[in-house]
Formats: C-alpha cells, structure tokens, sequence
C-alpha cells in the first residue's frame, strides 16, 4: 500500500478502511474506476466490474483459476479486468474534460469519508430511549383522541380502514381513489385539513410515529458497540454529485419542527471534547450569483446584504427598511424556488396567493435578475444542443429528457439542467472543504477529527483545549475552498450537542 507502484482499484474508500484501521498510507492510486465509472455515467443505478466490462467491451478471460473457490476466481477475474477497463474509463475521463474531478476532488475524497466511516458520531443512548418512551405516551393520546373523535377503534396504520372511516362512516370529501380503495396520502389529508377535527390528530399521529420507528427505533438498531454511530455515505449515487448517507441516513435528521430537531441533543461529543459545526450561508444562491454574473445578486452577497430582503425589496419595488416579514419569506420562497425552475402554480402553493400574484413574482424577479433569467435560458439551449449538463468543475449529467418527445419529461429535462450545474457546484465545493478540512488537521497534528457531513454543513469533534483553533481552521478552509465572484461565507458554532452545536 506505501509503495510507489502506481495502483488501480475499484472502489478505494473499502481499502482506506483497511489502511487507516492499520495506520498505514495508501499512496499512489492511479485510477478508482467505482469512481471513473460514475463521473462517466451518473445516471447508472449500478456498478461493477462484470457490467462495466460488458458495457465498455473490455473483457478479458482470467487463465488458470480452476482450482479456485468461486469467491476467489471471482476476485482474480476483476483483477485481470481492471488494467483494460481503467486504459478505456482514462480516455473517456479525458475526452470528457473530468481528470482534474477525478484527481483532485473524488479520489482524495474517499480516503476522508472511510476515516468519517470510522470515527462514527457518539449517541446518548438512554436519552434516546427516554424520548423514545415519551414519544410512546403521546402516540397512545392522539390514538385516543382519533377512536374518540371517529367513534369506533380501528388500524389508523391502515389506509383501507382510514379510508373507510374518513369517507364513508365520517362522510368527509374523497380526493383520490386507488385500486385498494381511497387515498389517504398526506396530500390529500393536507386539503382535508378544517374539515374535520380528526384530520389534525392523525397528521400528528403519522408524525409521531414515524419519529419513533425511524429515528428513535431506526437509530438505536445501528448503535455500534462502541456507543457511536458508524453512518456510510455514498459517493456515487446522486446524479448531481451530492452526497448520500445510509444505516443510517444523517442527513435526514428532521430540523423542521420542535420535537423532530430534539434528536439532534442525542448526538453527542465524546468525554472531554466539542463539536464544531460550520454550515454555509446560503452556498446554492452564491453559485448561482457567480455562475449567472448578475449584478444585483453579486452586489447584494459582496456588500453582506440580507439576499431574501434584497430580493424582496428589488422585486416590490420598495425600500429595505419597509419590508415585511412575509415579503421576506415570498421572495426566500421565489429566490430558492427559481433554480428548481418552480413554476407559478407550485410557488403559489408554497407562499399560499394566488397563481396570478405568484407568476407576477417570477417576472419581477426574472425582470430584474436578468442575469438569472439569461443563465436559465443558455443552460437549457446548452443541454438540448449537448445533451448534457455540467458544474464549474466539469462534473457531466447526461440529459436525455430534455429531447424526449413527451412535453412533461421535456419540462423535467429543463428543471434538472438550471438546477444540477447550481446543485453539483455546490457539492463540489463542500468536498472540496472536507478534502481541505482533512489535511489541515492532519497538518496540524491536532486531534480534532471531521466525523460528519450534511449537504453544505460539516461537524468536527474537537478536544476542548483545540475548538478555538478547529473553529477558525473550519470557517478558513471553507471560506477559501474556491474562488467565486462572490465571498463564501461559513458560520461556525460549537457545543457538546448537535443541537448546542448549530
């Protein structure tokens, strides 16, 4: 593994597992061709040498391997392939323009992610059982509370016998019907929601129980014997170059209401240390300013405005000072919105006016980032002339929708090529953070180790004699990890919980 002979691989992070277990370097790797092969097609659900060696038309025949186990030929074949495989995927990743993402951003990377693999996040398990009982408690009243209010018992968990009661024995509106009988989605009892007091219990209900069973029962299954967390994040499955988490997914952790951002005071520093969390002020929006060179936006980020009430007061025509709360939060919901080509009926529903009101708000928006609008319309005139998408760091997204002969795929191709160069850039950039992050502590020689990673926000356990030093190391590196038009800004906060944390 130290040695200088040049390495290919498939699939590196696996081998740094070993390495850094072993406290062993890893040097010289070549080519990871997981790694190539998913720069190449991101919109693959699977990866392996077989089916690569079958689509690239580079198989190759291992001799002698007989007397082998079946598991140990298996390993010999993708051995004797990965030479041919790696001298095709190298000229593609070059044709491509994608050796420099290759190189310099996802190779480096998998070596941080096996060391956040390893380190794990520490929980407070008892904690976590208390709020798992409390949740029980308030699960057994609102269950209560629904047979009281629907005058009979029955398996709220069931959509049948839900339906039954809601439509026919409480008379209430049906919305949809399936084949299995009426839908009881949370579309449909969102519309319901004043009709019937019963509505709001069993949203409630459904809330509850989905905190228990996924993130309260879901969490202390996965609890390694070392009290911590060991979460996997998956480098090649977004078609954007995002991460994924899975056993268990952390960055699903709910923060939207009260009870649901709780479980973030079970994660926990270990004895003696902090954690530092450093989060990105609005990272999508200042790509997007860059990308676009729109001069409002860009003025607005440069000067350290307040984007959501400089986009409010450009769009109303009104001065800062006089805008309001909500005004604030419609032009928050059009500034995020647009990169996702939101439409005016999806945003009137969001900010609750009318479809008139709403287009109104994307005209006035488009009218005066025009530099948003025109970086909308060359990316989509660039995509159907291409057929493909790409970050400011080359990272490709083929686009076959956008020249589907169905308007509605086309209208999807459109969305997904203004927003994947805003998204993937994003994502390039916190990797190339975390890569930056990583070395430095290292550097350092501080103990402090970078242990999570959510989309544009990353968590490092410090001792507490380093957290000052870790603070001004993270909002550093993550303030210089490119250079945009814009500034990068990083906000740092610290704690003993996730939740102190942010």
């Amino acid at each position: 593994f130290e040695s200088p002979n040049p390495k290919l691989t498939f699939d590196s992070k696996s081998l740094y597992h070993w390495t850094i277990r072993r406290g062993c370097a890893f040097r010289n790797i070549r080519d990871d061709l997981l790694l190539s092969a998913y720069l190449l097609s991101v919109n693959s659900s699977e990866y392996t040498v077989e089916g690569l060696c079958a689509g690239y038309h580079t198989g190759r025949t291992a001799e002698g391997t007989e007397a082998l186990e079946p598991e140990h030929k298996k390993l010999v074949e993708d051995c004797v392939n990965l030479l041919p495989l790696h001298e095709t995927l190298r000229e593609l990743i070059a044709q491509s323009g994608q050796e420099k993402l290759l190189h310099e951003i996802e190779l480096p990377l998998s070596e941080v992610l096996a060391s956040m693999e390893i380190c794990g996040m520490e929980v407070d398990v008892q904690a976590l059982k208390e709020y798992g009982k409390m949740l029980d408690e308030r699960i057994a009243e609102y269950q209560s509370l629904i047979y009281q209010l629907a005058g009979e018992s029955f398996n709220i968990n069931s959509p049948k016998q839900l339906g039954e009661v809601l439509f026919e024995h409480l008379g209430l509106p049906a919305r949809k019907k399936t084949k299995t009988g009426y839908s009881t989605s949370a579309e449909v009892l969102e519309s319901l929601r004043g009709k019937h007091d019963i509505i709001d219990g069993i949203l409630e209900y459904r809330k509850l129980t989905k905190l228990k069973s996924t993130y309260v029962d879901g969490l202390l299954k996965v609890v390694g014997a070392d009290g911590r967390i060991h979460s996997h994040f998956n480098q090649t499955d977004t078609r954007t170059g995002r991460l994924s988490s899975t056993e268990p997914n952390l960055q699903n952790i709910p923060v939207r209401t009260e009870l649901g951002s709780r479980l973030r005071a079970f994660f926990r520093a270990r004895s003696g240390c902090k954690l530092v969390d450093a989060d990105y002020s609005q990272i999508e929006l200042r790509v997007l300013a860059h990308i676009s060179a729109d001069e409002n936006m860009m003025n607005a980020f440069n000067s350290d405005e307040d984007i959501h009430t400089n986009t409010a007061a450009q769009v109303f025509h009104m001065p800062p000072d006089f805008i309001t709360p909500e005004m604030r939060r419609r032009a928050k919901a059009v500034n995020f919105g647009i990169v996702y080509g939101i439409g005016a009926f999806s945003l009137s529903q969001d900010i609750g006016v009318s479809v008139a009101e709403a287009d109104q708000y994307i005209k006035n928006y488009l009218d005066t980032f025009s530099g948003v609008r025109k970086y909308m319309e060359d990316t989509v005139s660039f995509a159907q002339e291409n057929g493909y998408i790409a970050t400011i760091f080359g990272r490709r997204r083929a686009l076959p929708e956008i020249t589907a002969s169905n308007k509605n795929i086309v209208n999807f191709g459109k969305r997904v090529a203004m927003n994947t160069p805003i998204q993937g850039t994003a994502a390039d950039i916190i990797k190339i953070a975390m890569i930056r992050v990583y070395h430095r502590l290292q550097k350092e020689g501080l103990q402090a180790k970078l242990i999570l990673q959510v989309h544009d926000e990353l968590i490092v356990e410090a001792p507490e004699h380093e957290v000052e030093q870790v603070h001004n190391l993270l909002q550093e590196e993550m303030q210089n990890a490119v250079k945009l038009r814009v500034l990068l800004k990083a906000d740092v906060g610290e704690g003993k919980t996730w939740l102190d944390a942010k």
